[in-house]
């Protein structure tokens, strides 16, 4: 068999299985819905729950997949479902492209809205007046160490 009939072949498996993988997905979004209904008005993120999830997958996995690449996408997918339930607005330290920013992505993934303040305190002032659900504020940076405003 030439080399251009086995990429064929590999390509049309690849395919299935992304049919598959989608197939999965949307079974999987169905149930995170039927979940929401049935939490009520109870917290939708449940950071614990998530990293007892993503722990047990690590545990599991067998490769080839690193652990990192499982943690990114298995995030993504959390994050899509929960914003059928809800899309958290987030509140961080801006502008756009921090380590505000990526802290927040790390822990909610794409599926959220990320609300860019000016400083620490307008951070807990979003959350504070429920304008965002979450707050993510530095514990330390590159310029001064340990951030005493947030540690305050």
């Amino acid at each position: 068999m030439a080399n251009q009939d086995k990429l064929e072949l590999f390509r049309e498996k690849i395919d299935e299985i992304d049919s598959d993988i989608l197939d999965l997905l949307s079974k999987r979004a169905k149930i995170a819905q039927d979940v929401g209904l049935l939490k009520g008005s109870a917290p939708k993120y449940r950071p614990e729950r998530e990293a007892k999830l993503l722990a047990r997958l690590r545990a599991d996995n067998n490769g080839p997949l690193q652990n990192i690449a499982l943690n990114r996408i298995f995030t993504e997918i959390i994050s899509a479902c929960r914003a059928l339930e809800e899309s958290p607005v987030v509140a961080c330290l801006g502008p756009k492209g921090t380590f505000s920013e990526q802290a927040v992505l790390k822990c909610f993934g794409h599926s959220c809205e990320v609300s860019f303040v000016a400083s620490i305190d307008a951070v807990f002032r979003e959350v504070q007046a429920k304008n965002a659900a979450y707050g993510v504020v530095p514990l330390e940076n590159s310029t001064e160490g340990a951030v005493a405003r947030t540690l305050d």
